[in-house]
This record gives structure tokens, sequence and C-alpha cells, in this order.
């Protein structure tokens, strides 16, 4: 008989009459940004937790969560160690240069667990698909007429996820957001725009009045565990797309709102915030070496278009979405992320 020596015990604390009776959900990828967050959201919602991960759990992972390190490749052990489970939530992310390597294997590793758990699969959508003929308030109908290799990889994994759900062995939903800032690092937000707010400047990507679509992770998070409440009953669709709105800003807007909440919390440049932008040019000819430079000089028109998205649907299926007011959402995702010395004293206050 084959060991399972792959699973965690060590975190689940609750093997009891209550655990059996809490809906399961399986988070393929749980220690990366997106990951955690909804293994964090359904944990705080009342789930089982599943979290499947590659090396040691995250310190900030539920300790609720019973940790399964079985690699996602290996369906047919993962399936049998999440018996039971009704949900699995797409959380793996290959690093962005790996994405035409990576991107489509995972997810197929992804849809053969959920078809063995006979499990709805959530995936996490995004806005390359659309291209650049997106727009203002962008509907699940838009036309998918990607222009870059990430949103073809991003448009053939949607159309594979919803040519199982016709083919009636998977069932799935896929909610498409913005950029994400909060609950962690690896976003635009951290890494570009907040960067060097410990020396008193701000990075934006993009001119300052184009709306940008942004999605604020612990939101995006809770309406996916919303979702997955309802979808579990009888009678909900094989597949679905829906549109998470977040927050709609243009670059001027989202660096005033920074500013306000950064002197909240004690940062306040004796001279000022000031504003730069990025080198696009100089990152397009270092693309034509680093691969993941190329890639990111690829997406640069979505800083330069307006765009937001239309979530009338996800409305009319979950009634309310769940809204962080910017300056609070912008106070945690700051709080989070390493600020400067002088303001740690602050941040701790406030």
């Amino acid at each position: 008989m084959r060991k399972l020596p792959l699973i965690d015990h060590t975190r689940d604390s609750e093997h009891s009459m209550n655990a059996s009776i809490r809906p399961i959900v399986l988070v393929l990828g749980a220690n990366g940004r997106f990951g955690l967050a909804a293994a964090q959201a359904f944990d705080a919602a009342g789930w089982r937790v599943l979290a499947q991960v590659r090396r040691d759990a995250d310190p900030q992972m539920p300790v609720r969560a019973l940790v399964l390190r079985t690699s996602v490749k290996d369906t047919t052990l993962l399936a049998a160690q999440a018996a039971g489970a009704q949900v699995v939530v797409h959380a793996l992310n290959p690093q962005y240069a790996r994405w035409s390597q990576e991107a489509l294997p995972l997810l197929d590793a992804c849809i053969g667990v959920a078809e063995r758990l006979r499990a709805r699969l959530l995936l996490p959508g995004n806005v390359y698909i659309y291209g650049k003929s997106i727009g203002l308030d962008t509907t699940e109908d838009a036309a998918q007429v990607p222009d870059t290799e990430h949103g073809r990889i991003r448009m053939e994994m949607e159309r594979r996820v919803a040519a199982r759900c016709r083919h009636g062995t998977l069932r799935a939903s896929i909610l498409t957001a913005g950029d994400f800032f909060g609950a962690g690092t690896g976003s635009w937000f951290d890494r570009a725009i907040v960067k060097s707010i410990d020396s008193g400047k701000l990075v934006y990507p993009g001119p300052l009045d184009r709306p940008h679509a942004w999605a604020y992770l612990p939101d995006l998070a809770s309406a996916l565990t919303l979702l997955a409440a309802r979808r579990t009953r009888e009678g909900a669709p094989m597949f679905e797309r829906l549109h998470f709105r977040g927050h709609t800003l243009t670059g001027a807007q989202l660096l005033a709102a920074i500013e306000r909440t950064a002197q909240v919390l004690g940062v306040r440049p004796e001279q000022g915030f000031r504003h730069g932008g990025l080198p696009w040019p100089v990152i397009g000819t270092f693309g034509l070496l680093v691969p993941a430079w190329r890639a990111l000089a690829s997406m640069s028109y979505l800083w330069r278009l307006p765009h937001s998205l239309d979530e009338t649907r996800l409305r009319q299926v979950l009634g309310t979405v769940p809204h962080t007011p910017l300056d609070a959402a912008l106070a945690a995702a700051l709080r989070t992320l390493l600020l400067p010395a002088h303001a740690s004293t602050a941040l701790q206050r406030a």
C-alpha cells in the first residue's frame, strides 16, 4: 500500500464532529498571495480548508487548515486526500516568465483534481483576455481578443474550463478582477507604486488621468467564499464567468489616496511626496534579453487604456459584493508592507 507521508496534520487542530460537518474547500497553491488570502477567507467563513502547498505552510496559514504537500500533478493521490471537498480553488500561479511552459499544465492538473472530486472549480480570471479592446464597464460578454502571449494563454485556460463544463465533467466559476493590492506582496502596487515610499517617492506606471481596475485582495477572497456557498447548492450553472469591479481609480486618484493614507499612518516626507513614472522604452529594450521584462513591457497598454469591470452579474448572484472603502483598504495594505523605520512606531499605533 502506498504511504501518505505528504499530509501535515500538525496544523489541523480540529478533527472533531464540528469539523466534519463544515463544508470543505481545497486550495491549490495555498502559499501564494491569492491562495493564502483564499485560505484565510474560507476559514473565516466557516469552511474546512485543505491547503495544498509545495513547502512548509506560510506562517499566516489558518491554524485549522489541513496542509497537503502532495504535488498538484499527482491528481489521483491529491483527490484521495481531499475526499469530500465541494470546491477547488485554482491559486497556482507560475512565475511570469514561465507562463508559456507551466500555466496550462497546471490548469489541466487542477481540472483533473476537481473532476475526480466532482467539486466546483473556482478560477481567478484577469483582464488580459480582452486585449486592447478593453474599455470602461467591460462586461463578461466582451470580445476576447488578446494581443499578448499572456493574454492568449489566459484565454486558452478559460476555453479549456468552459469546454470541460460543456462536456459535463466539470462545474466552474471564473471570477475576473483587476490588479491586486493588499494581503501581501507581488503586484504593481507594492513592487512599483509604493516601493520607494520610504524615501518619499511614489511611482505610477502610466498617465495619471486613465481609470484603472484594482482589486483589494481580501474583498476578492471574501467574494469567492460567498460565490462558493451559493454555487454548491442545487441549480447552479455548470459554467459562469463573473466580474469583480473592486476600485476603479485614475493614477491621480490612487496617488492622492496613498498620500492621504500614508500621512495618517505617520509617513510624512518633509518635502512632500515626489511622483515618478516607469521607463517603458528601457524596459522594452532590456526585454529583448530578459523574458520577464519582455512580458511586463507587453502588458504596458493596460496603463494607457482606460478600463473598468462591470459587476452587475456578480451582484445579481451575491446580492452584496464585499467592498472595503479605499482609505481603509490602503491603510491595511500599507501596514503589511516594509515601510520606513521612522514610521514603524506610528504604524504600530495606527
